[in-house]
């Protein structure tokens, strides 16, 4: 691994780290040697979904279609959506397998990642007509993309791409290149997604590869990556999975959703809206979660009130994932600077819930902050769905788009007096 120089600025955070794996070890708890590459590349078998509990046997994540949902049966199936009065929901664009984390080139072609289908995909318009295009093949679970500077980034597991001059070459793009690579190659929790600030450096997250555990050094965290010079630094610890992020509009503070640990109970911890507020915050995993809650196997005699708790408390296995603030003017005045977030939905449940857009108002310093459900349906009885939205962008005409992997499609939310 061809490995970049790294700025710790959390350096602190080091002593605290190696004392509580000793504290694990003095507990008898599982550790294990992750000092070799060949740990990352088949990490212990238990880990992504260890410490099943009796009462949740039987549970694991669905699979979902083999193919993406027909346009026809798309239209029916979303008159179940539920929207506020004055807003619809379409279908913008369909056929795009496993369709993930969206952003927009300057010219106006839309890029998606995607996660197993190793695709990356731009949608294109011309006389009134969408067209889908798989632009890239062969990467490894490209979940995250981004666009700046007129290249587009691809982040694929271990390798932060950058391919230049991407909207004039779609049907040929060029080589990309490797701008940041220092990450280990696991699967498991290793998808990423990708947020870029005004200086152009990208907010990437690190899930370490299991339910729960004490974390390597190298991850559970979310890093603040330079991919002009390789450099970076940790601006959180105690991560467990963030698959979503957005920069404030009002304070440029970074603000991300994070799925809690599996295997405590159906209510059990709180996924979280976390607000980043100076570097280094610790925000409790493994040993805390939902901002309240010890772990009952990995606490090792740490206080909750040692962690930042969450803004927002979202639920039990909502699983939230792309977020973004609304700035916006074809939505109600209302809905200004509200954060919109994108809930996968439940697996670790016995009836699911989550599959929706939660709305989030809620000021800038993180107080006052309410929640409702902004659009719903997707889960269809107990443990099944049509659909799993899994991030929302907003359009330039003020509209939001929802990408959907489940049924491999992105939908178009609007608002009209």
């Amino acid at each position: 691994m061809n490995r970049k120089s790294m700025r710790w600025r959390t350096a602190a955070a080091l002593p605290f780290l190696l004392a509580t794996a000793a504290g694990a070890a003095a507990q008898g708890l599982k550790s294990y040697d992750s000092s070799k590459p060949s740990f990352w590349a088949h990490p212990p078998p238990d880990w992504f979904l260890g410490d099943e509990t009796e009462g949740q046997k039987g549970l694991a994540p669905p699979s979902g279609p083999a193919t993406p949902t027909p346009a026809d049966e798309l239209q029916i199936d979303l008159k179940r959506i539920k929207l506020p009065p004055g807003f619809r929901i379409e279908v913008w664009a369909s056929g795009i397998p496993e369709a993930r984390q969206m952003a927009w080139g300057a010219n106006g072609t839309l890029f998606a990642g995607s996660f197993g289908a190793t695709n990356v995909y731009a949608i294109t318009e011309s006389g009134g007509k969408r067209e889908v295009r798989t632009i890239i093949k062969g990467l490894n679970m490209p979940t995250g993309v981004a666009f700046r500077d007129g290249s587009l980034y691809v982040i694929a597991i271990n390798k932060l791409l950058r391919y230049d001059n991407a909207e004039a070459n779609l049907d040929n793009l060029p080589e990309p290149v490797v701008v940041y690579d220092d990450m280990p190659p696991y699967i498991a929790h290793g998808w990423k997604y990708l947020v870029s600030d005004k200086n152009g450096w990208f907010y990437v997250p690190f899930g370490p590869p299991f339910n729960i555990g004490i974390p390597p050094t190298s991850v559970s965290q979310i890093r603040h990556v330079d991919p002009k010079t390789g450099l970076a630094e940790i601006v959180a610890l105690g991560v467990r999975n963030s698959v979503g992020g957005d920069i404030d509009p009002r304070t440029g503070d970074y603000w991300f959703t994070e799925n809690a640990r599996d295997w405590i109970s159906d209510d059990l911890p709180s996924d979280k809206l976390n607000h980043i507020t100076r570097l280094g915050e610790h925000f409790g995993y493994p040993y805390c979660h939902q901002g309240d809650l010890p772990d009952p196997k990995f606490n090792l005699g740490h206080k909750c009130s040692e962690f930042t708790p969450p803004v927002v408390k979202l639920g039990a296995h909502v699983a939230p994932l792309g977020m973004k603030f609304y700035t916006g003017s074809m939505f109600p005045a209302a809905y200004k600077d509200n954060i919109f977030i994108a809930e996968h939905g439940s697996w670790n449940r016995h009836q699911y819930q989550g599959g929706r857009i939660e709305r989030v108002i809620v000021d800038p310093d993180g107080k006052n902050a309410k929640q409702e459900v902004f659009a719903s349906g997707w889960i269809t009885g107990e443990r099944d769905y049509f659909g799993r939205p899994d991030d929302v962008l907003q359009a330039p005409d003020g509209s939001l788009l929802v990408s959907d992997d489940w049924a491999g499609a992105i939908y178009r939310i609007s608002y009209a007096k």
